[in-house]
């Protein structure tokens, strides 16, 4: 079936398999990490410095990471990175785990990611044929949050059965499996090298000349940022479970699975849907509606309403991935794809992480999780109407 199409590739299955794997344990790390925090200082600030410690490592290497993604093998770049990522793992699941601890190992595994990102995204075009990339995509965003969706539901249920150490050992094994099938890709060298003899300094900054220049992408990888920036509850899940829904550290992982769980219902949805054709309105619609979700969610008291909320969000987030992923893929040419794909990173990092900040620090000024996760909300729709009145070419943006 056309549908499947992207599966007929070797390499497309291994690396999504990958791909998969590693968001699960990532999700799995994420829960067991809020939750040791949380339990150790009970601290709305400690939980959204989570993000900061995780952004600081992309802001500082992503633009140098995507100039290495162009010029050095980017299968031996996954492969280092992917090391890293199992040290950390081991780490945490066979020491004594201070805060400094924790985010010195979430400083090593985001930088890892910072390096690895590019290069793991610039590999999508190559594992399958053009006129499959956006089932690829589709695909490839459905398969990590099925991952995403499992990971915080089965970290619950270990977090509640015999502690946070036998999740860290987990995720480590899936970080070991994750190892293995990126070694199994096959790859010609030639694929992955910028052709182009451009000084350093001036191959940084080209990824960033490029989006500057091309104010669709700018425009479209921006309202995403400044959305998840303000409508990011991630941070405060812990909050909201044990203190607003009494639902204790089940419903944290539940909670955490939620956004995955829409996410992975509508990549389906996508996957065997017809092309959207007003990318761009459909664009600001689902960012509209991830806000007014996170606004019904920071109000609600009721688990399963908050639940449903959560899975809205998801739903919204991945039309807004798949559409901003395949117009950086195929608009990107693939000398120049591992630096816009960084800045691309960057933003994404920024957005997801520097969120979990603001989420932590409204809410210790506001003295109310609630009111944080409403302002954001409210923020995120502030921001869609702006980009709906300010950026044409961003409203008017057709497949």
């Amino acid at each position: 079936m056309q549908a499947y199409a992207a599966f007929r590739s070797r390499d497309y299955r291994l690396l999504a398999a990958g791909n998969a794997l590693a968001s699960f344990g990532l999700q799995m790390l994420w829960v067991a990490v809020s939750w040791d925090l949380y339990q150790a200082t009970r601290s709305p600030v400690v939980l959204g410095n989570v993000g900061l410690v995780q952004v600081a490592p992309f802001l500082f290497f992503a633009l140098f990471a995507g100039h290495i993604a162009d010029r050095y093998n980017r299968r031996h770049i996954m492969l280092g990175t992917q090391a890293i990522f199992l040290l950390a793992s081991l780490v945490l699941a066979t020491t004594t785990r201070s805060v400094a601890l924790v985010y010195g190992c979430l400083f090593l595994t985001a930088t890892a990611r910072a390096f690895q990102g590019p290069a793991r995204s610039a590999m999508l075009p190559l594992v399958v044929p053009d006129d499959h990339l956006g089932n690829a995509i589709a695909w490839n965003s459905s398969t990590q949050e099925v991952a995403s969706v499992s990971g915080p539901a089965v970290a619950g249920v270990l977090l509640a059965a015999k502690g946070s150490w036998l999740v860290y050992a987990v995720q480590s094994g899936c970080a070991a499996v994750t190892l293995l099938c990126y070694l199994s890709l096959r790859f010609r060298p030639a694929d992955f090298i910028d052709a182009l003899p451009v000084p350093a300094r001036r191959s940084i900054v080209q990824g960033v000349q490029f989006v500057w220049n091309d104010k669709l992408i700018l425009a479209a990888i921006s309202l995403d940022m400044f959305a998840v920036l303000f409508g990011g509850a991630a941070a405060l899940l812990p909050i909201y479970s044990v203190e607003i829904l009494h639902a204790g550290v089940h419903g944290l992982g539940l909670l955490r699975a939620a956004p995955s769980l829409g996410a992975v219902a509508m990549a389906i949805v996508l996957a065997h849907s017809p092309k959207i054709r007003k990318a761009g309105k459909a664009l600001l619609w689902a960012v509209a509606g991830y806000g007014t979700a996170t606004i019904v969610f920071g109000v609600s008291r009721s688990l399963w309403l908050s639940f449903g909320m959560l899975v809205v969000t998801g739903a919204f987030d991945n039309i807004s991935v798949v559409l901003r992923h395949s117009l950086v893929q195929r608009e990107t040419p693939d000398r120049l794809r591992g630096r816009v794909l960084a800045v691309n990173n960057i933003f994404i990092s920024c957005s997801n992480q520097l969120g979990a900040v603001e989420s932590g620090l409204t809410a210790a000024w506001f003295g109310s999780a609630v009111r944080s996760v409403v302002f954001g909300g409210a923020a995120t729709l502030a921001v869609v109407g702006a980009f709906a009145g300010g950026a044409r070419k961003l409203r008017r943006w057709r497949q």
